[in-house]
Formats: C-alpha cells, sequence, structure tokens
C-alpha cells in the first residue's frame, strides 16, 4: 500500500523520538557477557529512522570478559567414626541436643580450617545412624540396637544439612560386611546377627561377619547402598578396608566359609579358594559402583584401602597384604575405574623403610591408569613420629607435588585434628591457608551450568551487589571475585549467600569490578559474568 510523502515524514518522526526516549530510560542488557566494545542489538523498526541523533544507541551495562584468576582446588577431608563411640557421638547415652552440639562444634571446625568434606558412619555394623527400614539403630547412638534416639531426629539428615550450610560435602560410609561389633553391646532379636543367622559367621574375638560369598549378602548390602543413596542428599558413598576381616579378628584361624566354598565346588567352580574370595569382593564392588551411578549419576564411590596392595609392591615395601588376607585386590578396582576417588590409608612416616609414604604414594598412582581421583588416607592420630603435625604437613606438600592439580586427602580422624594442640594451627597456618574447591570429577557428565546474573546497587561507599541462577538446584557453592587495584581476589561461598556487600575502598585500594561463578556437585564452574564499578 502506498503512502504519501506527508505521512512518511511523519511517521518517521514519530519513530525517531520513540527509540531515542525509549533508550535514553531503558538500558538493555545483554543476555551473555560482551565486550564492551560489542552493542547490543537492536529491534529494527518497520520504517527508517533518518536521525544520526548518538542519544539512540544504549548504554553499554558494563558487562565485561576478562582474566579471571584459577581456583585453587584440594580434597581436604576427615573420617568421622561412629563405631566404639570413636569420635561421634563421643558416647551412646547422649542427649539428642548433646548430639548435635558435638556435630555442630565439629563442623565449624572443619570450615573454620578450611577442609571441604566430611566422611560419616553411618553404617558400622549392620546398623543405621539414619531412619531405616532395612536395618535397626545403632546401638552407639542410642545404648541399644533398634532404639530410636528420643525425641526422635534422623541424624544423617542432621549431618547433610549442617555439612552443606558449611559448604562441606557429606560423604557417607559404610562397613559392606561386618555384621556386629564386639564393643557393640550382645545381639538383640533386631540386630541383623538374628535377623540374617544364615548368611552370618562368627568370629573368635566376638564380631560377626556377613559371608562375602553368599548372593543374599550382595543383595542385602546393596538394598542398604540403594536405600541410602535413594532417600538422602548426600555427595559420596565410602567404604573403608574391611572386606573378608584380618585374620587375628578370628585369632589367625581361616575365614569360616566351608558352606558357600562348598557349594561353589559343587557347581563346577574351578578357582581356587583366595581367588574365588576376591572375585566375590571385585564383583561386589563393581556392582555398587553402578548401581550408584544409575540411582544418582553425581554421588560419587570411593574406596580407602589398606595402602599396601602386596609387599614388594613398590620393590622394597613390607607389611601385611590385603591381597592375600582380606581378599582384596583393590590394585584391579582402581586399574577398572571401579571407583571415582581411591584414598589408600598411607599411615607411615615419610621416612618409614619399608613403608615409605612418597614411595607407596608414587606407585598407587602408576596403577591409576583410568585416572580416578587419589588422595591418600593420613594418620593424623597416631603416626609413628615425635612431630606429628610437621609430618603431616610434609606429607600433604608431597601429595601435592606427586598429584599436581587433582591433590587431596583424607585425616583419619577428626580426633588427630582436636588433641593435638598443635596440628589445626600448622595446616590451617600451612598448607589448609586458603579454602579450596573440589577437585573436578571429569568423568561424570553433568548438565552444563547456566551463567549466573549479576545485579549492582551503588550504595555510597559500597556496592550491594546480588546474583542467581536459573537452575540453581544443580549449584552446590558460587565462587566470588572483586578487583581490587587490578588484582582480583577470590572468595569461595556457600549456597545460600546469594548477595554482599562490598567495600568500594580497602586499604587504599579501589574497587574496579566484580565477577561471580556457580559451581556444582562435582566442581565443575559455569560461565562467569564480571560488571565493571562506577
Amino acid at each position: 500500500m502506498r503512502m504519501n510523502t506527508l505521512k512518511m515524514i511523519v511517521l518517521s518522526g514519530f519513530f525517531t523520538s520513540f527509540v531515542a526516549c525509549s533508550t535514553q530510560n531503558n538500558a538493555v542488557k545483554a543476555s551473555t557477557p560482551v565486550k564492551n566494545s560489542v552493542k547490543p542489538n537492536i529491534p529494527k523498526p518497520p520504517l527508517p529512522i533518518t536521525s544520526t541523533d548518538s542519544s539512540a544507541v544504549p548504554p553499554n551495562d558494563d558487562t565485561f570478559r576478562t582474566n579471571l584468576p584459577e581456583i585453587k582446588r584440594e580434597f581436604r577431608g576427615a573420617w568421622i567414626a561412629s563405631v566404639a563411640n570413636i569420635n561421634w557421638p563421643s558416647r551412646n547415652n547422649l542427649s539428642v541436643d548433646q548430639q548435635k552440639a558435638e556435630a555442630i562444634s565439629m563442623l565449624d571446625m572443619l570450615k573454620d580450617n578450611n577442609f571441604n568434606a566430611v566422611i560419616f558412619q553411618v553404617r558400622p555394623s549392620a546398623d543405621a545412624l539414619y531412619t531405616s527400614n532395612l536395618e535397626p539403630w545403632s546401638y552407639f547412638l542410642t545404648g541399644q540396637t533398634g532404639a530410636a534416639p528420643y525425641p526422635n531426629y534422623d541424624p544423617l539428615q542432621f549431618w547433610i544439612e549442617e555439612s552443606h550450610k558449611r559448604g562441606l560435602e557429606l560423604h557417607v560410609w559404610l562397613n559392606p560386611y561386618r555384621a556386629h561389633h564386639s564393643n557393640g553391646g550382645s545381639p538383640n532379636s533386631l540386630s541383623m546377627v538374628n535377623k540374617l543367622s544364615d548368611i552370618v559367621i562368627r568370629l573368635k574375638n566376638g564380631m560377626y561377619w556377613f559371608d562375602p560369598a553368599d548372593p543374599k549378602t550382595q543383595g542385602h548390602v546393596s538394598n542398604v547402598v540403594k536405600d541410602i543413596v535413594t532417600r538422602y542428599d548426600i555427595d559420596a558413598v565410602h567404604f573403608d578396608d574391611y572386606f573378608y576381616p584380618y585374620a587375628t579378628y578370628n585369632k589367625g584361624a581361616d575365614f569360616p566359609d566351608n558352606k558357600t566354598w562348598n557349594a561353589y565346588v559343587n557347581s563346577g567352580g574351578t578357582l581356587t579358594r583366595a581367588d574365588w574370595r576376591r572375585d566375590n569382593v571385585n564383583k561386589f564392588v563393581e556392582r555398587i559402583y553402578k548401581e550408584i551411578h544409575a540411582e544418582k549419576n553425581y554421588v560419587r564411590f570411593g574406596i580407602s584401602p589398606f595402602g599396601i596392595w602386596k609387599p614388594g609392591y613398590p620393590e622394597g615395601v613390607t607389611g601385611s597384604s590385603q591381597y592375600d588376607e582380606l581378599y582384596a585386590d583393590a590394585k584391579l578396582w582402581l586399574n577398572k575405574g571401579w571407583v571415582d576417588y581411591f584414598s589408600p590409608q598411607l599411615y607411615w612416616p615419610i621416612e618409614s623403610k619399608g613403608q615409605p609414604f612418597e614411595g607407596l604414594l608414587n606407585w598407587w598412582k602408576s596403577e591409576n591408569t583410568m585416572n580416578r581421583h587419589l588422595w591418600p588416607g593420613l594418620n593424623s592420630v597416631e603416626i609413628k613420629t615425635s612431630d606429628r603435625p610437621t609430618e603431616i604437613k610434609n606429607q600433604i606438600e608431597i601429595s601435592r607435588q606427586v598429584l599436581g592439580k587433582d591433590a587431596g586427602e583424607i585425616h583419619w580422624s577428626i580426633a588427630g585434628l582436636t588433641k593435638n594442640a598443635n596440628m589445626l594451627p600448622t595446616l590451617k597456618n600451612g598448607p589448609y591457608k586458603e579454602k579450596a574447591l573440589v577437585p573436578k570429577t571429569s568423568w561424570i557428565k553433568a548438565i552444563p551450568l547456566q551463567t549466573p546474573t549479576l545485579f549492582i546497587n551503588n550504595n555510597g561507599n559500597s556496592a550491594q551487589i546480588s546474583w542467581s541462577v536459573k537452575n540453581i538446584k544443580e549449584v552446590f557453592q558460587w565462587v566470588l571475585f572483586t578487583q581490587y587495584n587490578g588484582i582480583w581476589e577470590t572468595e569461595i561461598l556457600t549456597l545460600d549467600q546469594l548477595s554482599r556487600e562490598i567495600p568500594k575502598n580497602k586499604e587504599g585500594k579501589v574497587l574496579n569490578a566484580v565477577a561471580i561463578k556457580a559451581i556444582d556437585r562435582l566442581g565443575n564452574e559455569s560461565d562467569y559474568i564480571a560488571k565493571k564499578i562506577k
């Protein structure tokens, strides 16, 4: 349809005025960070704009691209044992309020000293420090197997929530085959010793053990693991070094598994008894690893085996053989990648001749053909040396040299951090001086995090900043970057921190810019958004 010249002039003037006014009042924000030199796109009007007024171009929103510093990464965990009331609860007759107070004290201590993970024992011996329909409440929690805490609460849920509030991962630690501990009172009618008596064996030291070869054992423990993974917001499942029991548990006598061994032989089995036992454990480890990831892909699986695979590996190493005594072929599990992290218990001093710390760590690294996390266990409680804090600090430094950017360690146990007055100061003033994210678990696929949004309000002497992201359910932490006089500073924040008031001047330095990143549960980083401060 044709328009006359007068109508064209009027309409052209109208659109020019409209765009000029609207762009003065509404800054157009880029949906993703862009360089300062790039102007946001402006929708084309139906008629050409003849004005050359620069006010028609919206001002830049101060988003820019830059080079942010690399975020420090290191796994820093501590074992918290419930068996025999080693760490928590300190006694089996504490009130619920006392239990919670002890837990919060431990978690605050770990947070304040820049740890980032808790390995919490929730199943010390076929019992539960959580609400379970499969196994009874733990004797170590209430003083009676099967008796619920009063007033009733779920300790595991409490530990998860309080750990995550502090930016700590929570790994649930289970003993797969121990059915009853000798310090756990007499087995009562609710104990799994009696409920599953057909697959439980009594050892000569008073402990009871599930027969690892029995399919019913494997099915029961598998169900326990899946139940926890399904119902709780955990970060990992953790097994320690107890598979077939240590020989001393049965006073040197062979493990009494004639029933399942004879059934295997009668069915035509051809493996030796030792290889058959190892095969039972191998299949179980592989099964648990796959089942965890089938249920929740982001939940990791870790094992902390005895630190020596076999004497002579590496050359010169002496001591017990988990391969021959525990029937645990831990090297195979690492070779196959049936774990997400591996924490061999290297509980000996650096200078130990028969069990050299660095030599053993290097050997395990050489066997890590699937490039899983390798984070050694350190004996912070009772390592045999005159100066434990310095020894542990030096072991951390050696681990960093050997493992590089994927470094980390787990301290046995939290008591080792508190019972020696110099341990925490030595770590906090040394290797743990700064907070760190856990290393990325790159082999597990994750939903990519979206770039956060960032809002800035100038409040005179400070800048009030806030941030968020659409898929916040996938976020575990934030990393905040602040730039003073052109130098970036980094701060790791917990999920619930969504705003911060930042001084524009600090120690004579001027705030230039801020940036924010989201971090997911596997340590993956989102893209960042950075903005200049006016």
